[in-house]
């Protein structure tokens, strides 16, 4: 498997950025080889049985299990896999770590299920606590897709393209009433293999999977340090393999000292600002604090 320091390390082309400023998503095709995907979704179906053999899912039964390193190990060689990390550093800079993640499976649906509006953008009480319109953008979330959905009705994640500098929608007084999707809404379809960058401002939903593919992938959502972490790490940061992994990957997994630390008052010691600098990529719109 691959790690930041494995790969060729490059900013965003401008083309990504243009598509990612406008629209509110990239998508990246083809950052994971074929023995990657096989490797990931190995992984995860592990996960998805022991989770089934613990009762948490029910046979057949979708999984969207969060703390996803926390839970599946192997996904920590994800977190700054250079085909697509350089897309989040790029935007948000070297003082971020991953708030929030999860693991999904979703087997095809056998019945007709109860409506339920999904449509959402990712940040829970920031949307309603942040005053701003539009609201800024404050994290990025990854999509590693381990199975096909280059075809509609497989559980897609659904879009509404340059939604992101939006801060409402038109939707039902209550969830369970349908209702339509947003006029220009997609269906995001891509490749095992494929990754999938967006701006958490962004409105998006999944749709329900009506094709005989499981429907596998990993997403990981970065921020900015000095936002609180919503993963449980307590286990995975006592552990012998969180000793093990790169000073990058301990960053991104919550490591860090005080509160000034992750603030970004000590660059010198931040694992990515280091890691960048060295190669000089350090973008000089988002220089280190001084005191």
């Amino acid at each position: 498997m691959t790690g930041l320091a494995d790969g060729v390390v490059t900013p965003m082309t401008a083309e990504q950025r243009a598509a990612f400023e406008c629209d509110g998503f990239v998508v990246v095709p083809g950052v994971l080889s074929g023995a990657e995907v096989d490797f990931y979704a190995a992984a995860l179906d592990r996960v998805y049985k022991a989770q089934q053999a613990a009762g948490a899912v029910a046979p057949g039964g979708a999984m969207h299990l969060l703390s996803a390193v926390a839970n599946c190990p192997e996904a920590a060689e994800l977190i700054d896999h250079p085909g697509a990390f350089s897309l989040v550093w790029s935007v948000l800079g070297w003082n971020v770590h991953i708030y929030h993640s999860h693991l999904d499976v979703h087997p095809p649906v056998t019945a007709r299920p109860r409506f339920r509006y999904e449509w959402h953008q990712d940040g829970g009480r920031q949307n309603s606590e942040i005053e701003t319109d539009p609201r800024p953008r404050l994290s990025v979330k990854l999509a590693f897709w381990l199975s096909d959905v280059s075809q509609r009705g497989r559980g897609n994640f659904k879009v509404w393209p340059g939604s992101h500098i939006r801060n409402r929608i038109n939707g039902p007084p209550r969830r369970d009433i349908p209702w339509p999707d947003p006029p220009g809404a997609i269906e995001v379809c891509v490749n095992s293999g494929d990754a999938v960058l967006f701006d958490r401002r962004l409105w998006h939903a999944r749709s329900d999977n009506h094709s005989q593919v499981t429907r596998k992938a990993m997403f990981f959502g970065y921020t900015l340090r000095w936002i609180a972490i919503r993963d449980d790490l307590r286990a995975l940061q006592a552990s012998l393999l969180f000793a093990q992994l790169s000073p990058v990957r301990r960053q991104l997994l919550g490591a860090g000292g005080d509160g000034d630390d992750l603030w970004g008052h000590h660059p010198d010691t931040t694992p990515l600002y280091s890691f960048l600098a060295e190669r000089g990529l350090l973008d000089p719109a988002n220089p280190a604090l001084r005191g």
